[in-house]
C-alpha cells in the first residue's frame, strides 16, 4: 500500500443505469492495478464484486460494494453501486462515502431512466460528477448524437476530456482534448475543436491563471487539477471520458482522469453539527482534527456477523479504541478495523481522514449514525411504498422469519417491517416488486425461511359524517350474579385539525366535567354525567369499551378515527353492575350510534410524482384519471422528460410499477408519499364492506 496522505486519496462511486458495465469496469480496474489477478465475468457469475448468490443468479448488482487499490502513488476506494431504481438506497448511502460520482453510460443505449436519477442524487449529495462512456466497442454508435443527447439532458457543462479513436470493433484508443495539437488520425471528433473551450472553462476559475493563459502560457498539471476539482464541485464542469470495460481500451486514461480531476477528501468541505447544540461547523479532512465518521452501509454476513462500513471525514480512527456515538449515552468499542475488498477484509491498525473502512460486531451502530466529536447530517433515504403481507410456510418459523426480516431491515434502509395492528399481518415494505422479490430470495437462501406472500390490506379507516344519539343497555341474568350497565351517548364528527378548546366548550356541552383525547385516532370523548348515573369508578371501563370498538371498527372492521362522543346519561345496579358490563355497554352503544351517524370509509391518498418521456404525458394523465387521481401540476425533468405530480388513492397504485412500465416501455419512474385520508366513493365503499363480510357481533 502507498504511503497515505489525504491529497493522494480518491473516493469514487461507479453509478448509472443497469447493465451499463459498472461492475465489469471495476473488475477490470482491479485487475489492471494488480489488486486482484484472476479472470472475472459478470455473465459467467465470476465477477469479483458481484459475490452474493442473488447477484450471480440475476447477473446484476444488488448491494453497493467497497473495493480499494493503489496506482501511480494514489490510493483509491471505488464503490460499485446497483443500476436499478429498486435499489437506489444503496446508491444514496454510497454517495455519502465518496467525493466523486462517476456516472457510467452505455454508449449504445444512451441516457436511460436511472442515469437521470443518480445525477440528481449526486447533485443533492454535493459531490463532483464525471461521465464515463462505456461500450464504445459496440456496434451502431453515433458519437456526436450521443454527446448532443448528454448536453441536452445535463447541459453544456458536460465536456469530453478525451474522444474515441475508432468505434465498434475499430475502437482502439482515446485522444485527449486537454492539450490537443491538431487532428488525431482516426479520432471520431477532432480533439483540437474541443481543447480551447475546455481549457477556457477550466482556467476561468482563477484570474491569475486565466491572464497567463491568454498571454500564451499553458497552466501546469497541478493548476489544471486544482481548477478542474473546483469546477466539478461547483457543478460548472462535468468531464466526459471514453472506455471499453470489456477490452480495457481507455482504462489507463480513466485512471489519469481520476488523478487529474483531483477531488481528494481535503478539497470537499462538509458541514457537521456540534454535539451540544445546533451550531453548524465546517469540516475539513484533517487527520489531526476532531474524529468524525459516519456509517453509510450495514451488512449482516453469515460468517462475520454485522459489518458497519464507515467513511472517516476528520481525525484518525484507531483499532482497540472506545469512540463516542452521537445520540447514545455510552461509546462503542472498536476492536478491529478493516479495509474492504468486496467480500474480503484486510485488518488495519488505523484509518485517517478520507478513508473508507469497516468495523465488525458492533451491534450499536446503524446506517446513518455518526461517531466521534461532531454529528454528520442524516442520510435521507426514500420512503418505501410497495408492501407485501408475509408469513412463513412452516408454522414453527415465525420467530426465525421475524429475526431474518429484522436483519434485512438493518442492511437496507429502504426496507421497512411493520406488524399491522389492524389486520394483524406482518408487512414488509420496499421500493418495488423486484426489491421485495430479492428480499424473499435472500430469506430462502441465507436464512433458510420460505414464505407465503399476498398483497397487504389497504389501511382504510372508518368515520362518521353526521350527529347521532342513542344508548345501549347490557343486561344478563344467568343464575348467579347478573350483569347490568346502561350507557347513553351523543356522537359528533370531529375532523382532524379541529382545535379541542374551540370544540369542547360549555356552550356545546353544558354539563361537561372532563375531556379525554386520543391523538392517534383523533378521538375525543366527553364526560357529562350528572348525579352519578354512571358511578365514577366505572368510567374507565366505559372509555376502554370505546377504545376497543375504535380499534375493532364498526362497518368493515377498520379502525375508527375523527369522532367525538359525549357520555351524558346511564344507569347502574348496586349488585349486578361491573366494569365488564359497562365496557360492553359502551362498546355496543358506540357501535349502534355510529351506524346511525352516516358512517363512511376513509382511504389513504398518496402524492405521486411520475417522470416520463414528454410524448407519454397524455397517456399517464389519462391513466391517473382512470385511477381516481387528480393531477396537481407538471414540471420539466430535462432531456425530453416531464414530471407529473398528482394525488391518487393508494389502492389504485399499489402495483403501479407494472402499468407504468407497460405505458412507457420501461422509461418511466415514480415516487409515492402519504398525503391524507379522504372519503371512499359510495359504490367502492359498498364493495369493500361486502368484501369484509363482517359477521353480526353477538353480545358477550
Amino acid at each position: 500500500m502507498v504511503e497515505l496522505s489525504v491529497n493522494k486519496i480518491r473516493n469514487i462511486a461507479l453509478c448509472g443505469h443497469g447493465s451499463v458495465g459498472k461492475t465489469t469496469l471495476l473488475d477490470h480496474l482491479l485487475n489492471f492495478t494488480g489488486a486482484i489477478n484472476r479472470p472475472t465475468s459478470v455473465d459467467e457469475g465470476t465477477s469479483f464484486c458481484d459475490f452474493d448468490e442473488e447477484e450471480k443468479a440475476h447477473r446484476y448488482t444488488i448491494e453497493s460494494k467497497v473495493t480499494f487499490f493503489d496506482h501511480n502513488g494514489y490510493h483509491y476506494h471505488v464503490l460499485d453501486t446497483p443500476g436499478y431504481r429498486d435499489f437506489i438506497g444503496q446508491v444514496i448511502g454510497a454517495f455519502r462515502a465518496v467525493d466523486i460520482a462517476a456516472v457510467v453510460i452505455n454508449a449504445q443505449a444512451g441516457i436511460e431512466v436511472n442515469t437521470r436519477r443518480v445525477f440528481q442524487e449526486a447533485e443533492k449529495a454535493g459531490i463532483g460528477r464525471l461521465i464515463i462512456l462505456n461500450k464504445l466497442d459496440a456496434e451502431n454508435i453515433d458519437f456526436p448524437k450521443l454527446l448532443a443527447q448528454i448536453k441536452e439532458t445535463f447541459g453544456d457543462r458536460c465536456v469530453p476530456l478525451n474522444v474515441p479513436i475508432g468505434l465498434g470493433q475499430e475502437f482502439r484508443g482515446v485522444a485527449s482534448t486537454l492539450r490537443a495539437e491538431g487532428n488525431v488520425a482516426g479520432a471520431v471528433i477532432d480533439p483540437s475543436t474541443i481543447s480551447q473551450s475546455l481549457m477556457e472553462s477550466i482556467v476561468v476559475a482563477d484570474e491569475e491563471v486565466l491572464a497567463r493563459y491568454f498571454e500564451g502560457q499553458m497552466p501546469t498539471d497541478e493548476e489544471i487539477s486544482r481548477l478542474l476539482a473546483r469546477a466539478m464541485l461547483d457543478g460548472s464542469l462535468i468531464p466526459i471520458v471514453c472506455v471499453s470495460a470489456k477490452t480495457g481500451v481507455g482504462i489507463p486514461e480513466l485512471l489519469q482522469t481520476f488523478e487529474l480531476c483531483g477531488i481528494s477528501p481535503d478539497r470537499l468541505v462538509r458541514k457537521a453539527k456540534k454535539l451540544d447544540g445546533e451550531e453548524t461547523v465546517e469540516l475539513h479532512a484533517d487527520p489531526n482534527g476532531p474524529l468524525v465518521a459516519q456509517v453509510f452501509k450495514t451488512r449482516v454476513d453469515p460468517f462475520v456477523q454485522k459489518i458497519s462500513y464507515l467513511r472517516v471525514f476528520s481525525g484518525t480512527l484507531k483499532a482497540n479504541s472506545t469512540i463516542p456515538v452521537v445520540g447514545e449515552r455510552k461509546g462503542v468499542k472498536i476492536a478491529q478495523l478493516f479495509h474492504v475488498q468486496a467480500s474480503e477484509m484486510v485488518p488495519i491498525e488505523e484509518a485517517m481522514a478520507g478513508e473508507i473502512v469497516a468495523v465488525t460486531k458492533v451491534e450499536e451502530l446503524r446506517t446513518g449514525m455518526s461517531i466521534g466529536d461532531l454529528s454528520m447530517p442524516p442520510i435521507e433515504f426514500p420512503t418505501p411504498m410497495t408492501g407485501l403481507a408475509i408469513s412463513p410456510k412452516s408454522r414453527g418459523d415465525e420467530q426465525r422469519l421475524s429475526g431474518a426480516l429484522a436483519k434485512i431491515c438493518q442492511e437496507d434502509p429502504t426496507c421497512r417491517l411493520d406488524r399491522d395492528p389492524q389486520t394483524k399481518e406482518l408487512v414488509i415494505t420496499g421500493m418495488s416488486e423486484l426489491h421485495l422479490q430479492v428480499i424473499r430470495e435472500r430469506l430462502k437462501r441465507r436464512d433458510k425461511v420460505e414464505v407465503d406472500v399476498k398483497e397487504p390490506k389497504i389501511p382504510y379507516r372508518e368515520t362518521i359524517q353526521a350527529k347521532a344519539e342513542g344508548m345501549y343497555r347490557h343486561k344478563k341474568q344467568t343464575g348467579g350474579r347478573g350483569q347490568f350497565g346502561e350507557v347513553h351517548i351523543r356522537m359528533f364528527p370531529f375532523p382532524r385539525g379541529t382545535k379541542i378548546e374551540e370544540f369542547a366548550t360549555k356552550e356545546r356541552f353544558p354539563e361537561m366535567k372532563e375531556i379525554h383525547y386520543h391523538e392517534e385516532s383523533n378521538f375525543l370523548w366527553i364526560d357529562s354525567i350528572v348525579g352519578g348515573t354512571i358511578p365514577s369508578n366505572f368510567m374507565p371501563a366505559v372509555e376502554k369499551g370505546f377504545l376497543e370498538r375504535i380499534a375493532k371498527g364498526v362497518i368493515a372492521g377498520y379502525p375508527v378515527q375523527d369522532v367525538c362522543v359525549e357520555v351524558f346519561f346511564g344507569k347502574h345496579h348496586p349488585v349486578d353492575s361491573s366494569e365488564q358490563a359497562f365496557k360492553t355497554a359502551a362498546s355496543m352503544a358506540f357501535r349502534n350510534v355510529f351506524q346511525q351517524a352516516k358512517p363512511a370509509l376513509l382511504e389513504p391518498i398518496v402524492k405521486i410524482e411520475v417522470t416520463v418521456p414528454a410524448d407519454k404525458v397524455g397517456d399517464i394523465n389519462s391513466d391517473l384519471s382512470g385511477r381516481r387521481g387528480r393531477v396537481l401540476g407538471m414540471t420539466s425533468a430535462g432531456g425530453g422528460f416531464q414530471t407529473i405530480v398528482a394525488e391518487v388513492p393508494l389502492a389504485e397504485v399499489i402495483n403501479y410499477s407494472r402499468a407504468l412500465s407497460s405505458i412507457t416501455g420501461g422509461q418511466g419512474s415514480y415516487t409515492l408519499e402519504f398525503s391524507h385520508y379522504d372519503v371512499v366513493p359510495a359504490n367502492i365503499q359498498r364493495e369493500i364492506i361486502e368484501k369484509a363480510k363482517l359477521e353480526e357481533e353477538e353480545e358477550e
